[in-house]
This record gives structure tokens, sequence and C-alpha cells, in this order.
């Protein structure tokens, strides 16, 4: 078997990159390799899920009222796991917790970053096996270097971010994580057991076809969203359509989408829900993040996502998010 050297895996990029940035320590080159090691570990259970006893809820309620899938708290406990036993973590911050874990010891004291993550999003599409993801913001704490973080490294704007990804477990399982130096994603081979980059240098394309809104809930958005809608299914070959309507339901899955074809994903407030269902800190910072990193752009419709200065570890907000003509049409509706 001839084995294609061009092609590297997850580990070789990411310290190849940090070589060339001055002064890099490698500390999160490592801590993206632990991440990558979660994923891997949550693969292997995702896709004999049927098979082991991994369906179903807990029988438990999380934070924000929902239902605990099994697979929600072994995701979350694979990478608190990797992210305490290594030495690149300070902290972590989880949808599925109340409050915060800090790693309270000498190596994780003088570590400089903290992470924020959804261990198992799209959850509720478990049993029906449709693609689900994890999704991880990585911040620069503000806390002194060799005592334990605290709440203020978590609470910042996702411009903030140093990093952020998601991994979506699907037909194939692929990582996409973003610096300020790019995006780029990475698939896992499962004859290695390693993700190699399969996508390099991602950019999400300016203009697209596809627009992806929970319909059900069109009567209760507010009347620039609704008139938006409208414009999407009235869109003719002059002015750029005809546009079609993608809504999986999953967020990692109908974004990975957006970000490689192009298009626009909305989640916006409700009549009884006027700030959303979708959380800033878990969810909508880390792919605001990569979205404008590969172009495009993201907002809560009258602010940008990554300036929204957080109050609350489980805030959430309305999102706008995807290719950037697409977005500032949309936003002008907004106005």
């Amino acid at each position: 078997m001839v084995i294609n050297r061009r092609v590297l895996t997850l580990d070789e990029f990411t310290l190849q990159a940090f070589r060339q940035i001055p002064n890099a320590t490698g500390e999160l080159s490592a801590l993206l390799r632990d991440i990558g090691l979660a994923a891997k570990r949550i693969n292997v259970e995702v896709n004999k899920i049927g098979l082991v006893d991994l369906l179903g809820e807990t029988g438990d309620v999380n934070v924000q009222g929902e239902e605990v899938k099994k697979m929600d708290v072994f995701a979350n406990n694979q990478l608190i796991g990797v992210l305490k036993h290594g030495v690149s973590c300070a902290g972590i911050g989880s949808e599925e917790m109340d409050d915060i874990v800090v790693f309270d010891d000498e190596l994780s004291n003088q570590s400089k970053y903290v992470v924020m993550f959804d261990p198992l999003d799209g959850s509720a599409n478990i049993d029906t096996n449709i693609s689900i993801g994890t999704i991880f913001g990585v911040y620069r704490r503000k806390s002194t270097l060799g005592k334990p973080c605290d709440r203020n490294d978590f609470l910042q704007p996702g411009v903030g971010q140093v990093a952020a990804g998601y991994v979506v477990y699907g037909s194939s399982t692929m990582l996409v994580y973003a610096t300020r130096r790019g995006v780029n994603g990475f698939t896992l081979d499962p004859a290695i057991g390693e993700f190699c980059l399969s996508h390099p240098n991602i950019q999400c394309p300016a203009d697209g076809k596809i627009y992806s809104v929970n319909h059900g809930n069109f009567f209760k958005y507010e009347k620039p969203v609704q008139e938006y809608i409208t414009c999407c299914q009235k869109k003719t070959e002059k002015d750029g359509g005809p546009y079609t309507n993608r809504y999986i339901g999953s967020m990692v899955a109908d974004l990975h989408r957006t970000l490689i074809k192009g298009g626009i994903f909305m989640y916006p407030g409700t009549t009884k829900k006027p700030a959303g269902k979708l959380r800033l800190m878990y969810e909508c910072n880390p792919f605001a993040f990569i979205i404008e990193v590969a172009g495009g752009k993201a907002s809560n419709g009258s602010q940008r996502i990554v300036d929204v200065q957080p109050t609350d570890l489980h805030q959430r907000v309305p999102l706008f998010i995807g290719s950037k003509n697409m977005m500032d049409e949309c936003l002008s509706y907004m106005e």
C-alpha cells in the first residue's frame, strides 16, 4: 500500500503551523490535539450507539431544562477527562453543567487557556441516526498564571477566542477548527485512527442559494424576519435565486453545510422566547468565530455575535450567520 505523505495528520499540521508563530509554546497545539483525542473516543461510541446502552435519556434535566441523553453525559465526561489530564487547559465550561470546572492543580494553574464546549450538539437526533457534533471555543485566560482560573476567564466576548472548532459525526467524521490564521478541516481516517487534512484553508462562499430556518415557527418570528424569509422564497434567477430551504435541526450539520457550500442559517427569537434558544458561549461564539475567519458574518440581528458581552454562562441569543452577501441582505431587513 502506498502512503500519501503529502496529507498531514492533525498532530503534524498543528505542530507545523505553530512552529511558524514567533515565541509559540505549543500549548494551543497540544490543546487541539487533546480535543481531537476526545472526539475520536466519542466517535467510536456514536458509531456503535445502537449496540450499546447509550440510547435514550438518563432521566436527568440539564441547566437549560432539557432532557439529558446518555451520550451527552458520555461526551461531556470524555472532553473533561482529556482536558483535565492534559497540560494545556486551566478549566472548562460545558453546556451540560451549571457552573465552570476549575482544574486546580500545579500544571493546570500554569495553563494559559480555558475551553467552552457543547459536548454533543443535536443530541435530540441521536435516537434517529441524524448527524450530531461537538462544538468548542478556546479563550486565553485573564486571571493570573499560577493561580486557579475563575468565572471572568469564561465570561469573555467571542472576539477573545484564540481558536474555535467543531466535530461533525456524520457519513464521515470531520474536525474543523479555526485560528486567526485560517480555517482547516480534517477527516478521520478509520484505517489509521487519525484526523487527516482534507479541507485546507476553507472559505465560506460570499453567496449561496440555501437558507436554513425552522418554518414551523414562521408566525412566531418578528415581522422583519418574516419579510426576509418571504424574500428568500421569492428569489428568481434574475436576483440570484431560486433559493432552497434546508433545515436539519442539528446546528453542527446545518452550519457545516453553510460553511462549505454557502448559505444562511437563522435561529431567530420568537414571541415566547425573544432571546432564541441557542447558547451564546457554547454554540454561537465558536461558530461566529469560524465563519468570520472564513469570510462570512454572524449577528444577533443588531450586533456582531462575537462583540456581545456575556453576563451568564448559559446566555441565549438569536443567531443569523452565513455567507457575507446573504447576511448583508438579511441584516438590511433587521435595520
